[in-house]
């Protein structure tokens, strides 16, 4: 069957045969490096993306239930030209060590932004709850997203 969405804001569509997940579609014929396979069980977090604007694991989603939907990965966050705040708050307050997680986490904590510019370290907290991050890094990571809130709010960071 072939899915027909938004991925990062450009139109595609894939061929997903009948039980490929979204997670699938994205690694494999889309050739994405982000979302990444954890669990399989929709319980580490690793392979998160945003599903109209929502952070949603892909690892066991049909690829067909994102038809007509827009689809949001690390990759559409910013580029090594034009970081998005996250990413230059994470790298500056070292918020990842092995990077595995970071991607889902990532596509979580620009949600959060989107829907509360200045969230406190409960909020954070909260939004990043579903991923596992075997690194111990949460600490830095909470610091890293109340950064980007600032920059984002044009106070200093």
């Amino acid at each position: 069957m072939e899915v027909s969405f938004t991925l990062n804001g450009a139109p595609v569509r894939v061929e997903a045969p009948e039980g490929m997940t979204l997670l699938h579609a994205l690694r494999g014929p889309l050739g994405l490096s982000g979302p990444r396979f954890g669990c399989g069980a929709e319980a580490c977090g690793c392979c998160y993306v945003a599903i109209d604007g929502e952070p949603r694991p892909s690892c066991a989603l049909p690829a067909e239930a994102v038809q007509g939907r827009a689809v949001g990965t690390v990759e559409g966050l910013g580029t090594p030209e034009a970081p998005h705040p996250l990413q230059s708050a994470f790298l500056e307050e070292q918020a990842g060590q092995c990077g595995y997680c970071l991607s889902g986490i990532l596509v979580s904590a620009a949600a959060l932004l989107k829907h509360n510019p200045d969230p406190d370290e409960a909020a954070v907290r909260a939004a990043l709850e579903p991923h596992l991050c075997r690194c111990g890094a949460h600490n830095r990571m909470i610091r890293a997203v109340r950064r980007a809130a600032r920059v984002m709010s044009g106070a200093t960071a």
